[in-house]
């Protein structure tokens, strides 16, 4: 597939999608229309007979840090507790008034096999509320949002908590299998001899080596990295357009970050120390000529996928409060957001690993009976240039449409000025499990700030896996 790709995707260049200005110009013309509003419409609501409405009254995340920083010395639950004590003091509800906490994490601590409980325990939740922990890699949040809104519609409750955490300071190590063996059956031993005879049966040089985790495929035993490097080059993506793109993460979520526009990030103490933190430090505005100097990340000598234009290895967690819009006026409190008709989507994970946002976005807008032209806000979550740029070119091609997406033409992509205009992953960061939330909550800020009413959130996730849903405004 990824020949026929590179024969037939060769779609416009970013150059041809920023318009005719082009490189810095480019991003600095979409710096400056991120800050006109869009031009309000009157569309219908979808609002649907005999459907709960359920709305998001909030979303708030810890700052998402570089791996081996601030946070390198907490685990994963002190994160996590963070984000739903930020939440529970953001919103101001009773620590019982939450009927389920579902919450999403990746790269699993042992110790904390359900971290939503231990979480919730440690936030002050009260210890009658049912917690459980899903995966689905870097839509784990997306799944637990889901996953509470499928419990409201089969009457398991009208309230809950979603979220996530990555923790990527302290991933767990493991012994070898021969180890693993050796010291399982060391229990059963009974005497010298037969502990020396197992150590003779299990123990070599090659035991003592530990297994690292590694962000890789288990059926293809491919790193994503590598499986965005194929794809860049399948769809024609340059290294050039490539670090264009992510100087203009950078440099938005910067525009952002002194806009003050990012207010579901918290002030965050760092447990156990005075050390406050109150930003993201992965947002790094370089040049293209210095993003230019690095080498290939993982194909080399001649991948294109870089330090610069890959999200970075990240600590951080999110919580959002979802709850029926009935509720939400029980209660006293004024959403944010509808969220509305959401699907999950799965292809080949070896050609098409990240892909999930070019065959979610046709498949979400159908469902709920929108157009392309009908959305205001576009949240796509970043995880190399690359990738979101291969998804573009994939959406705006009629071949890749009709040989791969079964449809007659192309869905069209997002256009620029709309997609991620306070930045995104590239330069948030991406804690894997955390994202989604921030996704979410991000477009819905959008809405109200930048006056739209539809929102498409998409993302792409190991195992060939992708999400999308679409989020309306709540009206002011």
């Amino acid at each position: 597939m990824a020949t026929q790709l590179l024969q037939r995707c060769r779609t416009s260049s970013l150059y041809q999608l920023l318009g005719s200005s082009g490189g810095i110009r480019g991003v600095q013309a979409l710096s400056t229309s991120a800050s006109r509003d869009v031009a309000a419409k009157s569309k219908k609501t979808l609002a649907k007979e005999g459907r709960k409405n359920i709305v998001l009254i909030e979303g708030v995340r810890t700052p998402f840090l570089m791996s081996g920083t601030e946070y390198k010395d907490l685990w994963p639950h002190d994160l996590a507790r963070g984000s739903l004590q930020g939440l529970l003091d953001k919103t101001n509800i009773q620590r019982d008034a939450v009927d389920n906490i579902i919450y999403g994490t990746v790269i699993q601590e042992v110790k904390t096999s359900n971290i939503a409980r231990e979480a919730a325990l440690g936030a002050g939740f009260s210890d009658r509320i049912p917690c459980h922990t899903v995966t689905m890699a870097c839509i784990s949040s997306n799944v637990a949002i889901a996953t509470g809104i499928g419990m409201i519609n089969s009457d398991q409750g009208d309230t809950f908590v979603a979220g996530g955490v990555e923790f990527m300071s302290d991933v767990p190590i493991r012994h070898s299998r021969q180890m693993r063996k050796f010291m399982l059956a060391q229990n059963k031993a009974k005497t010298a001899g037969a502990k020396l005879s197992l150590a003779a049966k299990h123990l070599s040089m090659k035991a003592f080596a530990p297994e690292l985790p590694a962000v890789a495929e288990f059926s293809t035993s491919e790193t994503m990295g590598h499986s965005g490097d194929r794809l860049a080059a399948a769809f024609n993506v340059s290294r050039r357009e490539q670090d264009e793109f992510s100087l203009r993460s950078h440099t938005l979520a910067d525009k952002a970050t002194k806009e003050g526009l990012l207010d579901d990030r918290l002030t965050y103490q760092v447990p156990g120390t005075t050390k406050v933190v109150e930003r993201d430090n992965g947002i790094r505005v370089s040049t293209l000529d210095q993003m230019a100097k690095l080498k290939p990340a993982f194909i080399r000598p001649h991948g294109t996928v870089t330090a610069a234009n890959a999200s970075f290895l990240t600590d951080g967690a999110s919580a959002c409060l979802v709850m029926t819009e009935e509720k939400a006026k029980a209660m006293g409190l004024k959403p944010k957001a509808y969220l509305r008709d959401f699907v999950f989507v799965a292809q080949d994970p070896k050609d098409q690993l990240l892909l999930g946002p070019a065959y979610g976005t046709p498949k979400v807008l159908e469902k709920a009976g929108l157009s392309l032209s009908d959305i205001d806000v576009f949240e796509y979550h970043e995880a190399f240039a690359g990738q979101i740029l291969a998804n573009m070119k994939a959406l705006d091609s009629d071949w890749f449409a009709q040989n791969y997406m079964g449809r007659k033409g192309k869905p069209g992509a997002p256009p620029f000025e709309k997609l991620n205009t306070w930045g995104g992953s590239l330069a948030i960061g991406h804690p894997f499990a955390a994202t989604g939330v921030r996704l979410v909550t991000t477009a819905a800020n959008r809405l109200h700030k930048e006056g739209g009413q539809y929102a498409l959130v998409a993302a792409c996730a190991a195992g060939g896996h992708g999400h999308a849903m679409i989020v309306e405004k709540y009206p002011s």
